[in-house]
């Protein structure tokens, strides 16, 4: 038998290898597997950016087609200089080649040759008429030259900076396709009840607006509740967010930009206390996002790629960048 001193003895060998056993092993993570609200919650940061990414797409697209318009309009006054060059230039040629043929004479030359005081005084006329138009031929010519130099120097840079801001264009939308590829595989790893409820379409219930052009546009935006967010989308089956915004004005008469940048700058700025119907709210530091308000409380907007355009509460859709009014 095991005498009790003996005993202890062997637990605590028993205990002091466990522990060495222990210490040698890999320890593991401390922290868990992300839960369904962290993954909800990376889900929408990534949505943001993409967001974000979208609008600066969207803003490239337009700056080239601002750029297009320019580099239309310099090749127009390139043609129109050309054509005023080579119509001034055969003037002078013809005026030249008078002069050539003896037609500009000097004043010694008209008194040498004239009958009479008229005759000179007839002369001397001619004389001045020729030379004024010719001097005034080159300088139209001269003129029409540099035109036409200034117009090919300004076509050039506009083709130049086209084809930058074409490059910038596929450059942001190769970086909101990889985000969209990110985002993707986040709400595939969404449980199917939350995406349940993401799908919600929220507050279907008829709503008063207000009378004007303000009014009209939220009416346009609320009937478009249920209806899916699609990046880029113009309507009229699917939305981005300016792009509701943008359309939404846009039936009551009124253009605003495409973007939300854009829509920033629109209209006036007024405070969060003084927010009603119809006013464009831009979320985020990057005013990234947009959405329109319902009244002072709530907001219609179309949300992120999984969620329908519905009303959500104004200040939980996230920090208020600007409000602006369109109209009043």
């Amino acid at each position: 038998m095991v005498s009790q001193p003996s005993r202890r003895i062997v637990r605590g060998a028993l205990v002091a290898t466990a522990a060495v056993v222990a210490a040698a092993l890999p320890t593991a993570p401390a922290t868990a597997q992300p839960n369904a609200a962290d993954a909800l919650k990376k889900y929408n940061e990534l949505q943001e950016q993409a967001s974000k990414l979208n609008q600066d797409h969207l803003k490239a697209q337009d700056d080239l087609k601002a750029k297009q318009g320019e580099l239309d309009k310099a090749k127009g006054d390139l043609a129109t200089a050309q054509k005023a060059e080579e119509e001034l230039r055969g003037q002078v040629d013809l005026l030249t080649e008078a002069t050539n043929s003896g037609a500009n004479f000097s004043q010694i030359s008209a008194l040498l040759v004239s009958d009479s005081q008229q005759d000179f005084l007839n002369r001397m006329s001619a004389i001045n008429i020729l030379a004024a138009d010719n001097a005034e031929a080159l300088q139209k010519l001269t003129d029409a030259v540099n035109a036409a130099d200034n117009a090919t120097k300004t076509a050039n840079e506009a083709t130049e900076t086209s084809k930058k801001l074409l490059a910038e264009m596929d450059q942001k939308k190769a970086e909101l396709d990889k985000q969209l590829a990110d985002a993707k595989k986040v709400y595939d790893g969404l449980s199917n009840t939350v995406k349940n409820q993401m799908l919600q379409n929220g507050d279907m219930s008829n709503i008063s607006v207000p009378a004007g052009a303000a009014g009209q546009a939220l009416s346009f935006a609320l009937a478009q509740r249920g209806k899916p967010y699609v990046y880029g989308s113009n309507g009229p089956n699917s939305w981005d967010c300016s792009s509701l915004i943008q359309a939404a004005y846009r039936s009551a008469g009124v253009s605003i930009g495409r973007t939300s940048y854009a829509q920033a700058a629109a209209g006036r700025s007024v405070s969060r206390s003084q927010v009603q119907a119809g006013d464009i709210i831009v979320y985020y530091s990057s005013q990234s996002h947009v959405a329109m308000a319902v009244d002072g409380i709530r907001a219609v907007h179309a949300s992120t790629e999984g969620v329908p355009v519905k009303i959500a509460d104004i200040d939980s859709i996230g920090p208020i960048s600007v409000i602006r009014r369109i109209e009043g």
